[in-house]
């Protein structure tokens, strides 16, 4: 038996940028929620995995000042359930909160936000934040993706890809014209954040920075847009980016409605404007602010049956 309150779930949707949590009760109701570090689902490096340990704790005491779960769900950003992140998430829940494996259910926060958009077999969704993904969960519970393939091989749209590609557009041009950065509010911004206009510093930040605060970066190219030309580029292709994922379920499932969310996604009107004059299919197009961490405490609440059916759902695979 949960050592935790009946009928009380915890959810939480976690992102390179930030972990959000909510508890609520089975009557739907919020009863607290709150914000933490960021955590990714593949632990790697044994640094990684001290971080996740870390962030886990900081969010099972704050759940717990408020009262004691009984279930947990949550969407973790590039959570894999046979990956090697796995283990470490639930081994450091269970522990935390007093939990049994049974008592919670981990999934991609992708699929939560589906879920938080539409029931299996509806539409479409197009998530934006640091990374990118396109999914369609079926009516048999069955993922299909797009993109999602991790911020070093594409993500295209995504916050890490609109900081890459602003860097990048812009030390080409520098290459070009030398000292062109002074006349663009994008570049002056940007490396006012990296520490200096010269490449060591640009290099130095890439490579000693976290995924989610390169991301950050997007939200400097978005301030920069109205004054710099450069920065309308970036997003617009952003949108693009974002279009094509679309575009993929489109193709291959048919005419569905389409939501686009994610931080990365409202950071300018030319990213969905650009979205939408993309698409293939003019397919209902609409923005949205998916609250996943409601979604999956509301889904904890409901215990072990819906626990259930979300492990089904993290667990379903199409190929590739």
């Amino acid at each position: 038996m949960s050592a935790g309150e009946p009928g009380l779930g915890l959810g939480f949707d976690a992102g390179g940028t930030a972990t959000r949590w909510a508890l609520a009760r089975a009557d739907g109701r919020i009863l607290a929620e709150g914000t933490v570090d960021g955590l990714h689902g593949r632990q790697v490096t044994s640094e990684e995995r001290l971080h996740t340990e870390s962030v886990l704790d900081q969010l099972a005491r704050a759940a717990r000042r408020h009262a004691a779960p009984a279930y947990v769900a949550a969407g973790i950003t590039g959570f894999e359930p046979t990956g090697p992140g796995g283990n470490v998430f639930e081994s450091t829940l269970a522990r935390s909160l007093s939990l049994q494996p049974q008592d919670m259910a981990l999934c991609n926060d992708v699929q939560m936000g589906y879920l938080s958009a539409f029931e299996p077999g509806e539409g479409y969704l197009v998530y934006a934040g640091t990374g990118s993904m396109a999914v369609f969960i079926d009516g048999h519970g069955v993922l299909h993706r797009a993109g999602g393939r991790g911020v070093l091989l594409d993500d295209g749209g995504g916050g890490f890809w609109i900081a890459k590609e602003a860097l990048r557009r812009i030390w080409r041009r520098e290459e070009t014209v030398p000292q062109s950065w002074r006349e663009s509010p994008m570049a002056v911004r940007l490396f006012g954040v990296v520490g200096a206009p010269e490449w060591r510093a640009t290099r130095q930040f890439l490579y000693a920075s976290s995924r989610g605060d390169i991301g950050k970066l997007a939200l400097h190219v978005a301030a920069s847009a109205d004054e710099d030309p450069l920065a309308r580029d970036v997003l617009r292709d952003a949108g693009e980016e974002l279009a094509r994922l679309a575009n993929v379920h489109l193709l291959r499932h048919g005419l569905r409605p389409v939501v686009l969310a994610g931080g990365a996604s409202k950071l300018h009107p030319l990213i969905l404007n650009s979205m939408r004059t993309g698409l293939c299919i003019d397919a209902p197009l609409q923005m949205r602010t998916l609250q996943s961490h409601h979604k999956a405490a509301h889904l904890a609440a409901q215990g072990p049956l819906r626990l259930a059916e979300l492990r089904r759902v993290s667990e379903a695979r199409a190929p590739p």
